[in-house]
């Protein structure tokens, strides 16, 4: 049976497994929100449909949908993606559901965070946000795997591990009054040790520019392989990007990773700067935790790709960089897959392909 645990994964013998490790499976679950998406989210069902088309070519995807939207999403989808009728309060998997823990006897359990729709009360994109906190569960359920429940707000989006010890976030996030006031720098270390087996955290300032998470790690650089990453990078003095990118830098050309290796950074095309339409606007639904109006800026980044079995989904954003960020890649990841996916509907969403897909180690 797959029950909570009340241990923890330090204590059991259980680390979290960097992005390039084999996988099993990817979950992402369906959009719908109209207050969020535009045109009650069906332009970007059909680019969650190629990001799934995409992934499914060397890892089975696993969707989640609403009752209402199950029939819709079936239609949609192709075949070998696996269908299961869950309750949600939005659509980002990297942030609702579990991030996984491996032993060496190749034995994976799931860590449960506390969600809080990026904010709570205080500082969040919606309210209620229980279907979204009950998801991490589920899936472990679905899957008969076991899981911890761990006592602090968290989201996926917000942490990257390169697998052998280190850990790489954001003080803007994980230091956040909207997140667990109560906790000292120190005391979320400490969690993050216990319920992810990392043995450093890198800590680097800020995140994206107007990155409505509060400055999620993974809009900002992605984890290459242990002791190497890439950063968003911005070369216009005059964008707010400018100046948080090199901070970044910053601190991971000076710090070293767990093992005590010099960081290898590799730096990343920022694509536009991007921002909403009139009429990309004009399809969203009014709420109050998020802003969808003409002009606003767009948190783009290339860094927001997923890496899974030897295959790397990455957005286009801007035709001006799009290429260059592939030919980037397939540098950076000799012998994997590139593919890239029309991404701009997700990014209206608040977020990229990163961040509505969770991978599931294999076992």
């Amino acid at each position: 049976m797959s029950k909570q645990l009340e241990t923890t994964p330090k204590q059991d013998g259980f680390r979290m497994p960097a992005e390039h490790e084999p996988q099993s499976g990817i979950w992402m679950a369906w959009p719908e929100r109209t207050d969020n998406w535009r045109f009650g989210g069906k332009p970007a069902q059909a680019t969650f449909v190629d990001v799934a088309k995409a992934i499914s070519k060397n890892t089975k995807v696993t969707m989640v949908v609403s009752a209402g939207q199950y029939e819709n999403a079936r239609s949609m989808l192709p075949e070998e993606v696996q269908l299961l009728e869950m309750s949600t309060d939005d659509s980002w998997m990297r942030d609702i559901g579990p991030s996984y823990v491996v032993n060496d006897n190749g034995e994976r359990r799931g860590v449960d965070w506390h969600f809080n729709a990026w904010g709570g009360l205080e500082d969040g994109l919606y309210f209620p946000w229980d279907k979204d906190d009950a998801v991490a569960r589920k899936v472990c359920e679905a899957l008969g795997d076991e899981s911890y429940r761990a006592p602090v707000v968290l989201e996926g989006g917000s942490i990257h591990v390169d697998g052998e010890g280190t850990l790489y976030t954001t003080e803007e996030c994980l230091l956040h009054p909207s997140r667990n006031p109560d906790l000292s720098k120190q005391q979320i270390e400490e969690t993050l040790k216990t319920y992810l087996s990392v043995e450093k955290i890198i800590w680097i300032p800020n995140g994206l520019y107007n990155d409505e998470t509060n400055g999620h790690v993974d809009n900002l650089i992605h984890v290459v392989a242990p002791g190497e990453v890439v950063l968003t990078w911005c070369d216009d003095e005059a964008d707010p990007q400018y100046e948080i990118s090199r901070k970044a830098l910053d601190v991971l050309s000076t710090e070293t990773d767990a093992k005590g290796r010099q960081i290898k950074v590799h730096k990343l095309p920022m694509p536009g700067p991007l921002y909403i339409s009139e009429s990309e606007a004009s399809g969203v639904d009014v709420s109050d935790g998020m802003e969808r109006v003409p002009g606003e800026r767009l948190a783009g980044s290339y860094a927001n790709y997923l890496v899974s079995n030897k295959h790397v989904i990455y957005p286009l954003l801007d035709h001006e960089c799009d290429a260059e960020v592939g030919v980037l890649l397939q540098q950076l990841y000799p012998g994997y897959a590139i593919t890239g996916v029309d991404a701009r509907e997700i990014l209206l969403g608040g977020g990229n392909i990163h961040c509505i897909t969770q991978q599931i180690p294999a076992l």
